[in-house]
């Protein structure tokens, strides 16, 4: 590594990191002037709505015209969002870009509001009339499927006046994930601690996970317990904000007639409660797997017990396999050379044009996303690291950004943006196609342990740990629609229970874990995070096809990179080979994570 790579290793200030390693959102907008204007147009077309109230019905040309309307102010609202959202994850310091993103907020919460007639309008018509709208006009055929999924979902829409107040409480029902948000990555601090040369180290969200790969156990150990300190310090107030967040939940799928929250969830994929239980109940069929791994990790640390704070520390000692930001971008190119040529150029596009904000800085967002707007480029944030998680972080958020990519160049505006269902699964095919690489160009043995601990570790983390989470989730929503309160009491116990039961006996459960869940942002967007285990098991089938067929698996996986939201997830996951609505795919998925904990364990015997 360079002295000047090295350089970035500290907490820099943004205005330190050289421009090749920072995103372009002058793509989006040139300055905050051009933002400004947009603002104001967007609020003024907003009056245009009046004109439609209660003429729908009349013609298919109206009924296009005010849904033409409504896109366009879509677009405008997404472009003013993300563009202020991601200028306050650079530095959420700034008040100017808390501003912005407050603004956003509220103006969106007016766009829904003055769109809130729309689909009780469209519910008002009668089913006849709508489709010989549909078949008489071509233009409003474009709305085929926007249209087919608003009448499937009659019985949850309301009346237009009551829509109208659901959506001019949005902002309220943003509150505790904004508080979140302001409060983890904004006001709260962490301990400084020493490593094992004596340094003073600031603890990060984003080196919280490097620190624990520490082969130091005193350094792991005092890293865990100060982090996590942090959070038992506010345990109070953040456990009052995930418990209004769930009360939201229960609230909008009660007055929306759903039984649970969990079905209003999942019902906007038009996903069955079926696919979540079978997730569950299939993860926890190979539980006795996950243990096995957890004792072949003790018998690799050597060590007579085996803490939380140990289960992120490589197994095999004096193996580094550390990369630099331009030696991740190399590696993550030639390992997604199997979907083809048109995937390697714009590949290159994203690291090269202003895609990528890469190192971490003083008040910038923690953790890594993809995102963007319709007719621009997608960004990827990122807080690189140099290691080998981070490499793969690197893969999967572009997996997001080039998904995003292939959908919007090939779906109108209205069908660009895919469902968080299949969100997770271009990102953990280019996961599985880079571990595939650097698996088939190892040849020393203690590497591939290495990449094999690695590879387990993904699967425990986004297929074990995130299932684990959707049962917390599922749990506590449940018991707040029985009336239970979420106390931090209640909250530790249900997370240390789950803990006792994915990790099995042979881990001590340190009193930290217990607060694990305070760090969890995904718990304020209810029951996404089983869709990265359902992502990462359709994955781990698909990359494999890829592997295996070659070019006629690559045009059915691009065919659905470009199918946005098209169709429903799971019809758009069959046509690219896998069906998701039955356990299979969970089940293949944990039989290659019980082969691989086999092969570990042989090598391991061999040592």
């Amino acid at each position: 590594m360079s002295e000047k790579e090295q350089v970035f290793e500290a907490l820099a200030n943004r205005e330190d990191i050289p421009s090749q390693y920072k995103w372009k959102l002058e793509d989006i907008y040139q300055n905050d002037e051009q933002w400004e204007n947009e603002f104001r147009q967007v609020k003024e077309k907003l009056t245009q709505f009046l004109s439609f109230h209660g003429t729908l019905q009349q013609s298919a040309a109206q009924l296009y015209a005010c849904l033409k309307l409504q896109d366009e102010i879509s677009l405008s609202m997404e472009r003013l969002y993300v563009y202020a959202h991601m200028k306050r994850d650079e530095d959420n310091r700034k008040a100017r870009y808390q501003a912005l993103s407050d603004r956003a907020v509220s103006l969106n919460t007016e766009v829904n509001s003055a769109t809130s007639f729309i689909v009780p309008e469209i519910l008002s018509i009668e089913q006849q009339k709508i489709i010989g709208f549909l078949n008489d006009n071509e233009e409003l055929n474009l709305y085929r499927q926007y249209i087919d999924n608003i009448l499937r979902m009659k019985d949850h829409i309301l009346p237009a006046e009551q829509e109208q107040l659901l959506a001019q409480v949005g902002e309220l029902a943003q509150a505790p994930q904004t508080i979140y948000t302001m409060l983890n990555n904004a006001d709260m601090t962490f301990p400084v601690i020493q490593d094992e040369k004596g340094n003073d180290v600031e603890i990060t969200h984003g080196r919280f996970i490097s620190l624990l790969e520490n082969q130091n156990r005193e350094v792991r150990k005092r890293v865990f317990e100060s982090f996590y300190s942090s959070y038992e310090n506010q345990i109070n107030t953040i456990s009052a904000t995930l418990s209004n967040s769930v009360k939201k939940d229960v609230f909008y799928a009660r007055v929306k007639k759903y039984p649970s929250a969990l079905e209003a969830s999942l019902d906007q994929d038009r996903i069955p409660v079926s696919v979540y239980e079978n997730l569950i109940s299939t993860v926890r069929k190979y539980l006795n797997v996950m243990y096995r791994y957890m004792d072949l990790r003790k018998k690799a640390l050597e060590i007579d017990e085996l803490h939380m704070y140990d289960i992120y520390v490589p197994l095999v000692k004096d193996v580094e396999m550390n990369y630099s930001y331009p030696e991740a971008v190399e590696m993550v190119k030639k390992g997604l050379a199997p979907l083809g040529t048109d995937y390697g150029s714009i590949l290159e596009k994203s690291f090269t044009g202003g895609w990528i904000d890469v190192y971490e800085t003083r008040g910038k967002r923690s953790g890594a996303y993809s995102w963007g707007a319709y007719g621009t480029h997608p960004y990827v944030l990122l807080n690189y690291q140099p290691n080998v998680d981070n490499v793969f972080t690197l893969a999967h958020e572009l997996g997001h950004a080039l998904h995003s990519y292939y959908s919007d160049k090939h779906q109108p505006y209205i069908y660009a943006q895919y469902t968080i269902f299949v969100a997770e699964v271009a990102s953990t095919v280019n996961e599985s196609l880079l571990m595939h690489y650097l698996l088939k160009h190892t040849s020393d043995p203690r590497q591939r342990m290495y990449l094999l601990n690695h590879y387990l570790d993904q699967f425990r983390g986004t297929v074990f740990r995130q299932t684990m989470f959707a049962e917390f989730e599922k749990i506590i929503h449940e018991k707040v629609e029985q009336g239970e309160a979420l106390t931090p009491d209640t909250l530790n116990k249900i997370y240390r229970d789950l803990n006792a039961a994915y990790y099995g006996p042979g881990i001590v459960l340190d009193p930290q874990i217990e607060v694990e869940w305070a760090r969890v942002p995904h718990f304020y967007n209810a029951f996404y995070v089983y869709k990265y285990a359902t992502g990462f098991s359709a994955a781990t089938a698909l990359s494999r096809q890829i592997l295996e067929e070659g070019e006629a698996a690559v045009n059915r996986y691009l065919k659905f990179l470009q199918s946005g939201s098209s169709d429903y997830p799971l019809e758009l996951l069959k046509t690219a080979g896998v069906d998701m609505s039955k356990p299979e795919p969970v089940e293949q998925a944990l039989q290659v994570f019980k082969s691989l904990v086999d092969e570990l364990d042989g090598l391991m015997n061999n040592q």
